[in-house]
């Protein structure tokens, strides 16, 4: 399942800005990636957490397609490891994040922060610099 799917991100601002003032929120946007073995097998199956960057080197590495998921405004792919254990990722992209970041003027926010800063993604920051004025606070 996609990190965070748009309408999900929808449906907790919707409820956010019901019940606080839009002005004191900051939307959280995920820089990280999931990747799951397969068969999933509920509270069985646990996911490697890695970087947006791992996963597009890891899409390349295995010489897979990236798939774009329309709904949830998410990438992801599949490959099968060396074990022979299929796999499925998904993570992050200038696309994705795009989608999310232009939540925040729709919905009045003060702004966003960003989860996993560590893990430098540069097409987060053509997307943040094109969109909005940059505030340390």
């Amino acid at each position: 399942m996609a990190t965070a799917p748009l309408a999900s991100v929808r449906r907790v601002l919707e409820y956010g800005v019901s019940v606080i003032d839009p002005d004191k929120i900051l939307m959280g946007m995920p820089n990280y990636a999931y990747d799951w073995p397969l068969p999933f097998i509920k509270q069985q199956t646990s996911a490697e957490s890695i970087s947006n960057v791992q996963a597009i080197e890891r899409a390349v590495q295995y010489g897979v397609a990236i798939q774009f998921d329309e709904q949830a405004q998410t990438p992801f792919y599949y490959y099968t490891d060396a074990q022979g254990v299929a796999h499925v990722v998904w993570f992050e992209d200038a696309r994705s994040m795009n989608a999310k970041y232009r939540l925040i003027p729709e919905y009045n926010l003060t702004g966003a922060g960003i989860w996993q800063i560590m893990n430098f993604f540069p097409q987060s920051w053509l997307i943040v610099n094109n969109l909005f004025t940059i505030a340390k606070v």
